[in-house]
């Protein structure tokens, strides 16, 4: 008997393939220089890569290939792709300020990739034991979100200067710093888009999209992954104040 032939399901690794694809022309594009298109790629690849998975369970066409291709393809579109369309975006014109802050860019940039593989190898070691409705610390995808958005909405300004150059890579090292957080973000996997729901609501979720595609997409999409971001680390941050406050109270 001739050995059974290993094959892979095309389907949803013709999407990871896109999602792979997607972060491989973000470089490309910041490379030259066309930082809005290299901010719309990393878009495109975070849609290529939330429909991977749900089209794999859907068809049932689940493989350990296709997950480990998944993870490879992640790293290039939410850990490399962001971190040099940020350092091409500004290592270039901080450099002008000196060479001190060359390297803090450039290692900002450097960290940020870092931060990414080690989120996406905490997340495959951890990922049958940890509770599927929420990640812990910001999922690469939304960290990426983050440093593209941020970069595709002031991509015409021209002329930062150095105070603009900091917030950008500030942006770039917390983005990195959150991926590796122990801080809870909810996953939404738990919501049931197969589930029937009210016109009112259907309505509305039309609407809000069509706000965010006709009006500034760019900016409304920074916002709503900022306030993702940025959430759960206030939260902490306020309930450690509230408890803080009750101790010394209780103290008193």
């Amino acid at each position: 008997m001739r050995p059974r032939r290993r094959a892979i399901y095309l389907l949803p690794n013709l999407l990871t393939t896109g999602c792979l694809f997607s972060g491989f022309y973000a470089i490309v594009a910041a490379i030259d220089g066309n930082f809005e298109r290299a901010g719309i790629a990393v878009f495109v690849a975070m849609l290529f890569d939330g429909l991977d998975g749900r089209v794999a369970r859907l068809t049932g066409t689940e493989s350990a290939f296709g997950k480990e291709f998944d993870s490879l393809a992640d790293m290039v579109a939410f850990g490399v792709a962001p971190a040099i369309v940020s350092y091409q975006w500004g290592v270039a014109r901080i450099t002008e300020y000196g060479g001190a802050w060359g390297r803090l860019g450039w290692l900002a940039a450097f960290f940020y990739a870092v931060t990414a593989a080690l989120r996406l190898a905490r997340f495959n070691t951890r990922v049958s034991t940890t509770d599927k409705r929420y990640f812990e610390g910001l999922p690469s995808p939304s960290a990426a979100a983050l440093v593209s958005g941020f970069i595709w909405a002031f991509n015409e300004w021209r002329e930062p200067g150095l105070p603009g150059l900091i917030i950008a890579f500030s942006v770039t090292a917390l983005a990195g710093a959150l991926m590796v957080s122990p801080f809870s973000y909810p996953s939404f996997k738990n919501i049931d888009l197969t589930k029937p729901v009210r016109f009112v609501s259907l309505v509305v979720a039309v609407v809000v999209v069509f706000i965010v595609i006709a009006g500034d997409p760019s900016r409304a999409l920074l916002l709503s992954f900022g306030c993702y971001a940025l959430v759960p680390p206030l939260v902490w941050v306020w309930r450690r104040l509230r408890r803080r406050q009750r101790a010394e109270r209780s103290g008193v």
